[in-house]
């Protein structure tokens, strides 16, 4: 039995091989050989036991520091090509690698309602069902999703493929309203009219829900949901994800979109072409018409 030269040089992988590599989530460096390795994390939950076995292959496999991306992916840098299987074996069981490619990315998400005083929605276990759902489903591009819990939008949700805010849908009650107009002067967009002892919302309402934070007569009730945003890019090109779809009160209609912004993408984006350039090519309202009867099923 012929054995096995360690020192041996590794043969440098073709294109192909890189690609797949970085497809299971093995970024290739400027260095010859060596690779990120760039782990799932969902909605920026990480275990005890994961951020130990992270460090600990950090330590055997690399060079003993992680890097914490944008995207709240922990990767490990300085992976040599040789050692890639014996990495996954160490592994197994304890935290999965990512996917890169032309596919749904990993799903990132603030603490949300459950942790946060300012959160409208559980963005934890939204962003638990959407990984179900859609990670590493392949399309023409590269798809991003992010969640955050309210208006102060620490996860950027418009930066994003498909954008998923919480918010709160705002009720005036006319007959517990002193009309001191404090609503109307703290109403960030500025869309809160008084006029001849009526109140009215205008069409610029972020559902931010200061108006029911702030009223001192209760005469402002709100209810909680969902603000959707579609075709966000951030990178070479800048570009806010559209509104195309009016505040959601029913989880039930996120994921109705999500289904329907993922088929449609599938079935009308170029190999190469994000969501955002796909709706300035064919114009978002063919978009907005899918999403529209999906919603009303």
């Amino acid at each position: 039995m012929v054995k096995k030269d360690k020192n041996a040089p590794v043969p440098t992988p073709t294109p192909v091989e890189v690609a797949a590599l970085k497809k299971n989530g093995f970024m290739p460096q400027k260095q010859p050989n060596f690779f990120s390795m760039r782990l799932k994390v969902t909605g920026g939950q990480v275990t005890a036991a994961q951020l130990r076995q992270s460090a600990a292959i950090a330590e055997k496999y690399g060079r003993g520091y992680v890097h914490f991306t944008s995207r709240q992916s922990v990767e490990i840098p300085f992976v040599a090509l040789a050692d890639i299987d014996a990495l996954k074996q160490d592994l197994a069981g304890v935290i999965e690698i990512s996917s890169g490619g032309a596919r749904v990315r990993t799903i990132t998400a603030c603490q949300g309602a459950a942790i946060c005083a300012s959160g409208k929605i559980d963005t934890t276990a939204l962003a638990d069902e959407l990984d179900r759902r859609y990670f590493g489903r392949a399309l023409p591009h590269k798809f991003k999703i992010g969640v955050t819990g309210c208006k102060n939008n620490c996860l950027k949700a418009e930066e994003n493929d498909l954008g998923i805010k919480g918010g709160v849908l705002p009720k005036w009650q006319k007959k517990k309203c002193n009309f001191c107009g404090a609503c109307v002067k703290i109403c960030p967009a500025k869309t809160l009219t008084l006029t001849d002892k009526k109140i009215t919302v205008g069409d610029a309402c972020r559902y931010c829900g200061q108006c029911v934070k702030i009223c001192p007569q209760k005469a402002w009730s709100g209810k909680n949901g969902y603000v959707l945003s579609f075709g966000g890019m951030f990178g070479n090109q800048i570009q806010p994800g559209a509104r195309l779809l009016p505040f959601l009160l029913d989880r039930a209609d996120v994921f109705r979109a999500a289904d329907a912004v993922l088929a449609f993408f599938a079935a009308n984006g170029k190999a190469g072409e994000r969501l955002g350039k796909l709706l300035a090519r064919i114009g978002a309202e063919k978009l907005r018409t899918a999403l529209e009867a999906a919603i009303e099923r």
